[in-house]
């Protein structure tokens, strides 16, 4: 198949009001996330952007319909979100549309509806270090990191973090203050592949460094998967003896 089409969605609200937030991302944390997908996969991608502003959030049916990968950055305006929009979104991701979700957008309306829980967490803002141990160096998302990773200034996410059992733990993190946070998770839903990961608090320059964006480039080559099979799960009856043909070769 032809490139991955990842899109990065990001609110870049802090980006337009805070001088210290906009002095690190000049141009929005999106444009940073995706400027670290394309340094990193090159010809394997074409990656676009989309923002809470534009007109359905940039989240039209025909971009998303075009989409492989949606990655999601969110904070301040979560209820900005229009439902219509997530339903768009939700309906992407059960038919088999990937999606990242990035730090704060834990608390997103599409990843709280995926995980049907509250997705809340402890946290501190106070410079904390960052360490990400890999507790499944085979995972895909994996390759190439190194263990552990340092963050050396990053906001502190801690358990009791109220998501569902994961499918797969990749990631877990330590803070000063020995709080332990699972920092990259992974979901299935109906036909779509999900992936949590936590570093990327606006004060910090995590968008810049660059495990961390190997991280998320090696996530939407996982989320990606099987990109020839775009379709929403329906019920369908099912007679007795109706199989698919069988592809193996018959006897002569």
């Amino acid at each position: 198949m032809g490139a991955i089409h990842v899109t990065v969605w990001g609110e870049n609200r802090h980006e337009q009001v805070e001088p210290k937030v906009a002095e690190i991302y000049p141009d929005g944390m999106h444009n940073a996330i995706r400027r670290g997908i394309e340094a990193r996969l090159g010809g394997r991608a074409t990656v676009g952007t989309a923002t809470l502003d534009e007109p359905e959030h940039g989240l039209t049916e025909e971009v998303l319909a075009g989409t492989d990968v949606l990655t999601w950055w969110g904070h301040a305006a979560h209820g900005e979100v229009a439902d219509e929009v997530v339903e768009r979104v939700h309906r992407h991701v059960l038919s088999g549309m990937g999606l990242l979700v990035l730090h704060s957008g834990h608390f997103s309306k599409i990843f709280t509806r995926l995980m049907g829980t509250t997705c809340s967490l402890r946290w501190r803002s106070e410079n904390d270090r960052e360490l990400v141990w890999t507790v499944a160096p085979t995972h895909p998302i994996a390759r190439g990191i190194p263990h552990p990773i340092v963050i050396p200034a990053q906001e502190m996410y801690g358990e009791q973090f109220d998501i569902p059992v994961p499918d797969e733990l990749v990631f877990i993190s330590s803070f000063t203050g020995g709080e332990v946070f699972r920092s990259g998770c992974t979901f299935s839903r109906g036909n779509g592949r999900i992936f949590y990961f936590s570093p990327g608090d606006q004060d910090f320059p995590v968008y810049h460094h660059p495990d961390v964006l190997q991280v998320i480039a090696n996530g939407v080559e996982w989320a990606a998967g099987d990109r020839s099979r775009r379709e929403l799960p329906a019920v369908r009856r099912h007679d007795s003896g109706d199989f698919l043909p069988s592809t193996a070769p018959t006897a002569p």
